[in-house]
């Protein structure tokens, strides 16, 4: 549990300091730079920035000069009389910190994966092994073959030539086959009828399919292939995870309760799990969390980056700042109802904990296969 609090800081931590050194490098006075949240424990100040530590052990803050009207001393060091471009590049500088967080842990991932090979998807379903006395072996199959199309119906991926032959189970089926014979490619057609209750440990055909080969990139190749794989994986996962938060927002707005939503406990709880297995489950789930959070943080509710985007945006559109008085209204009921949403979460997590008697059984309730 230290050791995951630790990691959720960090993940954290990396945002705020997106927001520290894009500031700094931007004229903007940083009050204070706090890890932990306050009351205080300790500070120190370093130039003119207070480092400081503080009493609840999770993530930080960055306090800028000026980020209203209200008590600035130092106008040429204030935020809000930054230009635009400024203010929107200090406010997404920590979505986008999070982001590259990310890209980093899964690079690292696939530079573990690179020793010994990265799963690599080819595009085509090929035969690995024939069960002795098998449908696929007694109507010709053999290892090396690769399977083109079911029933005219192509298939690239293992997994949909499984699903297909579950769907047609006990059927007689037609496989276009590509088989090399004497250096040439033939295509062949080949008719089998598959199991309809094969025994266990059998499947319906009688063979094992991989459209998966390992990729063991020469040594001096693994760094930038490992980035590759790193920034390609963070693109498809934010897909999903866009996806998932306006699955989220629609159930919200529908008055139902959303599926598969954790608080700060479950976070903790699913680091805390993923810490038994090693690092590379670790950085998956680090990396997972960091997206979550810059993309979360692109949703235009306060107090979260995207509103103040908007605020930014709005700005220019209109030739005039929001009201400072709105703004911080606005942004206070914005965190009283961030903090009852967590709030809610939590109570509803800490019952199942007590409940389940272990971390691990709490997650595995939570996530039905466990890694």
């Amino acid at each position: 549990m230290i050791l995951a609090i630790v990691i959720l800081s960090i993940l954290i931590l990396v945002h705020e300091f997106g927001h520290f050194i894009a500031a700094k490098k931007s004229g903007i006075w940083v009050e204070e730079f706090g890890i932990g949240l306050p009351p205080r424990v300790f500070g120190k100040k370093i130039g003119e920035t207070i480092y400081s530590v503080n009493l609840l052990p999770i993530g930080g803050f960055v306090r800028l000069h000026g980020e209203s009207e209200e008590g600035v001393k130092y106008k040429k060091k204030a935020f809000f009389l930054k230009p635009k471009k400024i203010r929107i590049l200090v406010a997404l500088s920590g979505i986008i910190m999070n982001y590259f967080f990310a890209v980093g842990c899964f690079s690292v991932v696939y530079f573990i994966y690179s020793f010994k090979g990265i799963p690599e998807e080819t595009g085509e379903v090929r035969i690995v092994s024939v069960e002795k006395d098998s449908p696929a072996e007694k109507n010709g199959l053999k290892v090396g073959d690769i399977i083109r199309s079911v029933d005219g119906e192509k298939v690239k991926l293992s997994s949909e030539f499984r699903a297909l032959m579950e769907e047609k189970k006990g059927k007689e089926i037609e496989l276009s086959i590509e088989r090399l014979t004497n250096g040439k490619i033939e295509t062949l057609p080949i008719k089998v009828t598959t199991r309809e209750n094969p025994e266990e440990g059998q499947g319906f055909l009688g063979v094992e399919v991989t459209s998966v080969r390992l990729l063991i990139p020469p040594n001096w190749q693994k760094p930038f292939v490992a980035l590759y794989y790193g920034f390609r994986e963070t693109v498809v996962i934010s897909k999903m995870v866009v996806i998932g938060l306006i699955s989220v927002f629609v159930d919200l707005t529908e008055g139902q309760v959303p599926q598969g939503v954790v608080g700060p406990l479950g976070i903790t709880a699913l680091l805390a799990y993923a810490v038994q297995y090693g690092l590379v489950p670790v950085l998956n789930l680090a990396g997972l969390i960091s997206l979550n959070l810059a993309l979360l943080n692109l949703v235009p509710f306060p107090p979260l980056d995207g509103a103040r985007f908007v605020f930014i945006t709005a700005e220019a559109i209109f030739g005039r700042k929001v009201l400072p008085k709105v703004e911080s209204a606005v942004n206070t009921i914005g965190i009283a109802l961030l903090l009852l949403l967590l709030l809610a979460l939590t109570s509803k997590e800490v019952p199942k904990l007590i409940k389940s008697g272990s971390i691990s059984t709490f997650v595995e309730n939570m996530i039905p296969e466990s890694p």
